[in-house]
């Protein structure tokens, strides 16, 4: 597995991996909104932003090539709820793999800007204050403490999805208020034949709770 371990930092962090914060996307891929109501009262929802990770940082950690080694990749998610915050937006917690989640693949990794978007009649930036990211390796086995792309999933996620991957495996964090219901783990799944071709759009996921 590789771990991701996040820290706050003063630091510029565009064009780098980082948990929270605004996405560097490119020009024309465009940010992930979902429509909420309909007719009159319909409105675009701004899915949340998790992380992106600059696929260069984890080459070495990566020898197999299961992920490409040179862009970015970006996790967005509907999790607003799980943050204790209000949300429109109702995330399904088994075998999902609707528009309420997306992760994105772009081969460009220069010239990045922040997508900014602010709170309605506000300059105040939507997002998170952006963290950090540190990354390594373990054998694999299955680690309660990390959040971290690919390793083993716990048992009953493994037994219910033996085909597939874990992609993305987030844990609860207090600082930043996360909870999954009373004790639980996010895993973003994904078939090897579907990361082998790139497919992220194929990307389910499954939360595990007690």
């Amino acid at each position: 597995m590789i771990t991701i371990t996040t820290r706050p930092t003063g630091e510029c962090l565009t064009g780098r991996s980082h948990w929270w914060g605004a996405p560097d996307l490119p020009a024309d891929v465009p940010y992930p909104f979902v429509n909420v109501g309909e007719g009159e009262e319909a409105y675009p929802e701004p899915l949340t932003f998790i992380c992106q990770i600059r696929l260069s940082d984890i080459a070495p950690f990566d020898p197999e090539g299961k992920l490409p080694h040179k862009g970015m990749l970006y996790f967005f998610a509907a999790i607003d709820y799980f943050l204790g915050e209000d949300s429109p937006l109702d995330l399904p917690i088994h075998n999902y793999s609707g528009e309420l989640i997306r992760v994105i693949y772009s081969e460009e990794e220069d010239n990045l800007e922040p997508y900014e978007i602010t709170w309605e009649d506000s300059d105040e930036s939507i997002f998170r204050p952006a963290e950090t990211i540190d990354f390594g390796a373990t054998d694999g086995s299955y680690d309660v403490f990390s959040h971290g792309l690919f390793g083993e999933a716990i048992d009953d996620v493994a037994e219910r999805y033996p085909h597939l991957t874990t992609l993305l495996r987030i844990e609860e964090e207090d600082r930043w208020g996360l909870r999954f219901y009373d004790c639980g783990t996010l895993y973003f799944l994904i078939s090897p034949v579907d990361l082998a071709h790139r497919r992220f759009d194929r990307t389910s996921i499954e939360l595990f709770f007690y």
